[in-house]
């Protein structure tokens, strides 16, 4: 098993609104072990050697090809990370299942039939198994001898998953329960052996259930056409009559959406990830591209708008891939410090809905900055990247559902401002003692800041501005709407980009000046350089957020008076944001990779 050593404990899920850590508080990707990194090796060996050369039999589904991949990628033990070791997993804790899961995600149907079988279709029995459901089921999962899979969606209810028309209801003689329903958009419907499936007892109660392909009255329907991911297998599921030992319920009668919630919750975070992957492979196939390609006597890679396509796409990912492992970073050291006090199944779940809101952002930000890279990359490659018979091509399809699954990117959005709410009003967050003492700093007037100091510290004065303004927007949002706040979701989704670029920004500022510590000023340059561009403009975003959002709450003098504090926050010194990418690209071109790399 592989661990790191985290030698502090979690930042509080939200707590990044309101607190402001050390660089050496975070957990980045310059902190894997020599153990998770090889971890990370080792998966991406076996995309590259194993996978990559059968993209195209796979993207016509070839029989069998599919299966025999996830059982071969199980023999080196990459499919049953989530595991534990009594079980026959590999028992890793959540940082090397995130380097796992980005490796293995070069090839979008692989990623996805991995995360589904290892992912959603494993972790809910190791959460909330019975000790008979675990011994039964999770060795064969672990080792790819049976295949998992989540069946949660259904025609009319894809996002509205508690409107689920699925029944069950409990035999005569008590000794099963009866299926009916249908199940749509099953990745890896058509070859998996077991399914978590959800359905309501007697129609009302929302509840999960371990059911075998095997089971009487259980049907795979047929493959669905997809724009993408041609290489994963989807398909309905139907149950008609559907006989299911009593013994496989999952977890307890009427508690289905705790584990659906939940188990979301961890895959969203793990899409995340999984975005973070094939970006990288994208970014390195554009790289080589505008090397080969020329136009009027120079690489196409030599042009300026090229040069800046290529950096933004690494300076997109590198803000990506610095949330997501500080993200992981944090949930570990809680699930670290919850183990071996009181009951397991409450402490993970604890841990879980603890980074909601980091695991939403993940996916959201995560699957929005994939799209922005392949398009990118179809964009470089001209002509040719309209193309199938290049990778491109491919990627860009395969990017797409992102944004949909694992609840809409829509969805998300309002979960990250439902959730923080929440958190507000139980008192786990100090949300609105902090808005209530900025209140009364604005009212002050303005006060002297201090001269920054040290690496970035114009750029941290910006992050902790850039809170500021998501209180002041926040807080006349919930002063205005209080509990019909959640009628407005244009204004939410205003809130919540805010929140999720203040995260990529502390995220990316932490790691850059974690890195210039370690490595000096002058090694980490480039890194340096993206941080202070990404900072730059996503500080545009959330002030262009803001204005929407207060302009949405007040009106008359006081929309002048909020718009006047706001420019006071949104004060920033002009950056030369041209020459800094110029100086990314130069990084990225000397290798034709992602840069970061570890860094």
């Amino acid at each position: 098993m592989a661990t790191s050593v985290l030698t502090r404990t979690a930042a509080k899920g939200g707590s990044f609104l309101l607190e402001s850590p050390r660089p050496e508080d975070v957990f980045t990707p310059v902190d894997l072990t020599d153990d998770q990194k090889l971890i990370g090796q080792t998966a991406e060996e076996f995309v590259l050697k194993e996978v990559v050369p059968h993209i195209k039999e796979l993207e016509e589904k070839k029989p069998g090809l599919m299966v025999e991949l996830v059982k071969k990628a199980a023999e080196l033990g990459l499919m049953g990370g989530g595991v534990p070791e009594e079980y026959g997993g590999a028992g890793l804790d959540k940082i090397t299942t995130t380097v796992l899961t980005e490796k293995l995600s070069l090839y979008g149907g692989f990623a996805v039939t991995h995360g589904a079988h290892a992912g959603i279709g494993t972790l809910p029995i190791v959460y909330f198994g019975t000790e008979a459901q675990k011994k039964t089921y999770l060795p064969k999962l672990a080792t790819a001898e049976w295949i998992g899979a989540y069946c949660l969606s259904e025609p009319q209810a894809g996002s509205d998953a508690q409107n689920a028309l699925t029944r069950a209801e409990l035999s005569p003689d008590g000794s099963q329960w009866i299926l009916d329903g249908q199940k749509m958009w099953i990745t890896n419907g058509s070859f998996a052996d077991v399914y978590i499936v959800f359905a309501k007892v007697n129609g009302e109660k929302f509840s999960a259930f371990i059911v075998e392909r095997a089971f009487p009255g259980f049907k795979v329907g047929h493959e669905e056409h997809k724009m993408g991911i041609h290489g994963s297998s989807t398909t309905p599921i139907f149950l008609e009559n559907c006989k299911v030992p009593k013994e496989n319920l999952l977890h307890e009668i009427g508690r289905g959406h705790i584990v659906a919630f939940n188990i979301l919750n961890a895959g969203r975070f793990t899409l995340g990830a999984s975005c973070v992957g094939g970006s990288k492979q994208v970014l390195a196939t554009a790289s080589k591209y505008a090397k080969e390609r020329k136009a009027f006597g120079k690489q196409i890679g030599e042009f300026g708008l090229m040069k800046e396509k290529l950096a933004e796409m690494a300076i997109q990912i590198f803000a990506v891939e610095s949330m997501v492992y500080r993200s992981a970073g944090n949930i570990e050291a809680a699930m670290a410090a919850a183990a071996g006090s009181g009951d397991k199944i409450q402490n993970t779940m604890k841990v879980l809905e603890e980074y909601a809101v980091e695991s939403s952002i993940a996916k959201v930000y995560g699957s929005e900055m994939l799209d922005f890279v392949v398009d990118e990359g179809v964009q470089i490659y001209g002509g040719y990247g309209f193309h199938e018979e290049y990778p491109v091509c491919r990627a860009y399809r395969d990017s797409r559902i992102n944004r949909i699954f694992e609840g809409t990117n829509e969805i998300n959005r309002m979960l990250i401002v439902q959730m923080l709410m929440k958190r507000a009003m139980g008192g786990q967050l100090p949300l609105i003692p902090a808005a209530m003492k900025l209140a009364d700093e604005i009212l002050a007037g303005p006060s002297s800041d201090e001269t920054p100091e040290g690496v970035l510290a114009e750029e941290a004065r910006v992050v902790a501005n850039a809170k500021k303004i998501f209180l002041q927007a926040a807080g006349g949002a919930v002063q205005k709407y209080r509990e019909k706040l959640a009628d407005e979701q244009e204004l939410i989704g205003a809130l919540a980009n805010m929140v999720m670029e203040i995260y990529a920004m502390e995220s990316s500022l932490l790691r850059a000046q974690k890195s210039a510590a370690a490595r000096g000023e002058a090694a980490a340059q480039a890194i340096l350089d993206a941080a202070r561009v990404f900072i730059t403009d996503a500080a545009g975003r959330v002030e262009n957020e803001a204005r929407r959002a207060l302009a949405a709450v007040h009106e008359g003098d006081m929309l002048t008076t909020q718009m006047a504090v706001l420019k006071r926050f949104a004060k920033r010194a002009p950056v030369d944001t041209i020459a800094l990418r110029r100086n990314v690209a130069a990084a990225v071109q000397a290798q034709d990779k992602y840069p970061f790399e570890g860094k």
